[in-house]
């Protein structure tokens, strides 16, 4: 009779070797010439290069509608005469100047295309303005289905919020919505009513007091930025602020919270220095200490816009209170303070440049929280918690999502990709290396967008490993790899099933309590053991299953 041991894994995911490869069929899936406008990079994007904006906007929460500009400055890559700039319906772009010249423009969905008058001449420097206005979508879901969030608080006090990743920033400003060109720096003014505050990203330059009561906060924002971290937090909100002494000298941390919360808050906000403390370890010196660190309270659950991280989770350690891992120790820490303010590196600072590699993000500040417990509770404590989010890995479709569409894989981003990067870090059999490999990541994609192969070939040639199958293996396949082996007449045979072709990794096994190295492929192989009773268990900290073919 057949033995059969599943480690680590949930008994249904076994099932997942009857699809196909375990990949779904792109012909089941289907987009539209706006997923392609909005996902890929059109001619009317390639040949201009995004250097400044000056974000001008007025919120009118009275009718729920945003008003204001945004001047944009580009380099121009190769002479062409047609620029797109995104903004989705219902807003409306109501004029476009450049050089005094009102331009021309059309509009195709969400895709506006301008017809530049003056020749764009390759090497020049230009500027357009774009003037909007219009009621932005409401979010259904934040940060989820974001949009604008209009609520109020326990005092009867306006508080408003954006959210737009995945659903992108042009749902409430104009902007050239495709991650690959960030802006290298930019000033965001943003008018309230007088009784609020608003909040954004980089550092806060100057309030202005107009005659109508109103009041614009402008904040400057010295570093690149993504589209969907430029932000807006607008509230009767209080501060206070300390600094961290990190690798790069003081850094400013501001805290903006409602007013009943300040107390919370003061305690709660502890999390951030201690966040810190273990992240510049793991990664290297937080990426943005010119733009300073603020936490910021928002009526969702949270988001980690670029150094305006948000946070709505209740002043609850846990996610909402809870443990996601069912361990007990993701009750050790507050989730949405780790993990939004993780994105500061991977996100903020490494950015996908299509959002079908999302688990550059997702999967590196995901396994983040197990680091953070590794830092303060020991390296069994980050091990535990790791392994316990397995139980939340679907393995319904593959991680990588589908280019040039806006489209991004499965969940399993997360959990499943926290898993694989534990399980890599095992294959790497070296904490001080596995160190300088994030840290690494972080020093030679600074401030840049990447594609996975980057990240791939990187890692590779870091661990001097090559990963290709491993990645092929987690990244764009559903099915988890099974050690299939037999123990029999002194003889210990193993390969790889449920596997892409040509799958390799070498696993770590108690042999007879005795651990053990083996390379397995999807060939057998065979070792000889002098002893008539064998055993064997695969090392629990590997994404795999296990199945025992012995008679």
């Amino acid at each position: 009779m057949k033995k059969y041991i599943v480690s680590l894994v949930v008994l249904f995911s076994l099932t997942q070797s009857t699809k196909a490869q375990g990949l779904l069929s792109k012909s089941e899936i289907h987009f539209s010439r706006q997923d392609s406008l909005r996902g890929s990079i059109t001619k009317e994007r390639a040949w201009w290069d995004l250097k400044y904006y000056h974000l001008d906007v007025k919120v009118n929460p009275k009718d729920s509608t945003i008003t204001g500009s945004n001047t944009i400055k580009y380099t121009v890559l190769e002479s062409y005469q047609t620029m797109q700039i995104d903004l989705q319906q219902p807003m409306a772009i109501s004029k476009v100047v450049q050089n005094g010249v009102d331009l021309k423009f059309s509009r195709e969905g969400n895709a506006y295309f301008i017809s530049m008058v003056n020749p764009q001449k390759v090497g020049a420097t230009n500027e357009v303005v774009v003037f909007y206005i219009g009621k932005p979508k409401v979010a259904v879901n934040p940060p989820w289905d974001g949009g604008i969030t209009w609520k109020k608080d326990t005092n009867g006090k306006l508080f408003i919020a954006s959210s737009c990743q995945g659903l992108g920033a042009s749902v409430w400003w104009p902007n050239k919505d495709h991650m690959y060109d960030e802006v290298e720096n930019m000033l965001i003014s943003v008018n309230v009513p007088g009784d609020l505050v608003n909040v954004s990203n980089g550092r806060l330059q100057s309030v202005q007091k107009l005659k109508d009561g109103t009041k614009t906060y402008n904040w400057y924002v010295a570093n690149p930025i993504n589209n969907y971290g430029v932000n807006i937090n607008i509230g009767d909100y209080v501060s206070f602020s300390e600094k961290y002494k990190g690798e790069k000298g003081a850094l400013d941390c501001t805290y903006y919270v409602l007013r009943d919360n300040l107390a919370k808050a003061k305690e709660q906000f502890k999390d951030v220095p201690r966040m810190l403390q273990a992240f510049e370890h793991w990664f290297g010196p937080y990426p943005f200490y010119e733009d300073s660190y603020k936490l910021v309270e928002a009526p969702y659950l949270g988001m980690e816009h670029q150094s305006s991280v948000t946070y709505g989770n209740g002043f609850k350690n846990g996610y909402r209170g809870r443990d996601l891992s069912g361990t007990g120790w993701g009750l050790k820490f507050d989730f949405i303070i780790i993990h939004e303010s993780g994105h500061e590196w991977f996100a903020n600072n490494i950015t996908y440049k299509d959002i079908a590699d999302m688990w550059i993000h997702e999967s590196f500040t995901n396994y983040s929280e197990s680091l953070f417990l590794e830092y303060f509770y020991g390296k069994e404590a980050g091990y535990t918690y790791v392994r316990g989010i397995r139980k939340n890995i679907q393995n319904d479709k593959p991680i990588i999502g589908q280019y040039n569409v806006n489209n991004e894989g499965s969940s399993d981003m997360y959990y499943k990709g926290a898993n694989m990067l534990h399980t890599l870090r095992q294959i790497v059999n070296d904490d001080a290396k596995w160190r300088t490999i994030l840290r690494g990541l972080n020093s030679t994609f600074y401030h840049q967008t990447v594609t996975t192969k980057q990240i791939e070939d990187y890692l590779s040639a870091e661990a001097g490993i090559d990963l290709s199958t491993f990645f092929n293996q987690y990244l764009r396949d559903t099915r988890i790899p099974t050690l299939e082996y037999f123990l029999k007449d002194k003889i210990v045979g193993y390969r790889w099933t449920n596997c892409v072709p040509g799958f390799t990794m070498r696993v770590k096994v108690q042999l007879n309590g005795q651990e053990k190295w083996l390379a397995p492929t999807t060939e057998w192989k065979s070792i000889a053991i002098d002893q008539d009773e064998l055993k064997l268990n695969v090392d629990k900290n590997f994404y795999v299953a296990s199945f025992d073919i012995t008679e």
